[in-house]
């Protein structure tokens, strides 16, 4: 296939081009400044523009660009930019999808299980209903942008995603060197659920994605089984052989955080069901897992 990717310098994005490339799919990769190889294409979603024949032939596109949630302290600036950056991703690569004589078979849209906010204890899946923080409305906007390409009839798939275990970028590349240091630990009370996903089976559920033709709208790319707070500290310090009694208290959280703190604390107990329910199968579906893969 002709699969066009946005995102592409970024954990996820990154990792999927190297997947679908040495598999033998022909990779196109948006980037905003001008293009340097053959597979790039120029691209400026601020001002909703893609370079003339950039899409056309392509058999699949997966939007995977967007600011990172936890670069920086949230300044109203900030949260602006984390708004905008996703809202006018999407938008872009949805009108220019929606605009093609040929569109492609599908459009992937890289979302978040911010979706729906802090469950607390309860489980949730696909069918559960918005939050109303920050995070939350940031989703339904960017899910909203896709509109243009669902009205034409492209297949539409939101890969709501959780947290991605890998070293080279996410939650985790910040975890790794503090408790390769032997300081780390749980963070505020320990209990609140984490829903993690091995990198590897993100890229795989990505795929997945593209090549099953049933599934649109929501799906969550989480794995099987999320753990609180402090049984990932237990993994990590049983995986990477170094104490992890370390607490880090919430009003440190808070203070070192500011706003962005309340994602840290809080509890998402979100389940892959329409990954499951359409057959797809996790290779590290444990916490212990996942990290030794990392």
């Amino acid at each position: 296939m002709r699969i066009v990717v946005t995102g592409s310098a970024g954990l996820i994005g990154s990792a999927l081009v190297r997947s679908l490339t040495a598999d033998g799919h022909q990779v196109t990769r948006l980037v905003r400044r001008e293009p340097t190889a053959p597979d790039e294409a120029r691209w400026d979603p601020a001002r909703r523009e893609v370079a003339p024949g950039a899409l056309e032939g392509c058999d699949a596109v997966v939007n995977m660009a967007a600011a990172g949630v936890g670069d920086q302290r949230w300044t109203d600036a900030y949260k602006r930019e984390i708004h905008d950056s996703r809202v006018n991703a999407t938008a872009t690569v949805a009108e220019a999808v929606a605009a093609l004589p040929q569109p492609p078979k599908v459009l992937v849209c890289g979302t978040a299980i911010g979706f729906y906010g802090d469950t607390g204890e309860r489980e949730v899946d696909e069918s559960a209903p918005p939050a109303d923080d920050f995070l939350a409305r940031v989703c339904v906007d960017w899910e909203a942008a896709a509109a243009p390409a669902a009205d034409a009839g492209v297949r539409t798939v939101f890969a709501r995603t959780g947290l991605v275990v890998a070293r080279e970028g996410g939650a985790w590349a910040k975890l790794f060197p503090v408790f390769n240091a032997g300081i780390g630990g749980r963070m505020g009370s320990g209990r609140q659920f984490w829903s993690f996903i091995a990198l590897h089976d993100h890229i795989a559920a990505l795929r997945h994605l593209i090549d099953t033709p049933e599934l649109s709208g929501p799906v969550n790319l989480t794995g099987p089984h999320p753990v609180r707070n402090r049984e990932v500290a237990a993994a990590m310090g049983r995986v990477l052989r170094r104490p992890a009694l370390a607490v880090v208290p919430a009003p440190v959280l808070r203070l070192a955080l500011g706003e962005f703190s309340g994602n840290v604390l809080g509890s998402q107990r979100v389940l892959p069901r329409r990954l499951e329910e359409t057959g797809f199968r996790f290779a590290f579906p444990g916490i212990d897992e996942a990290i030794r893969a990392a």
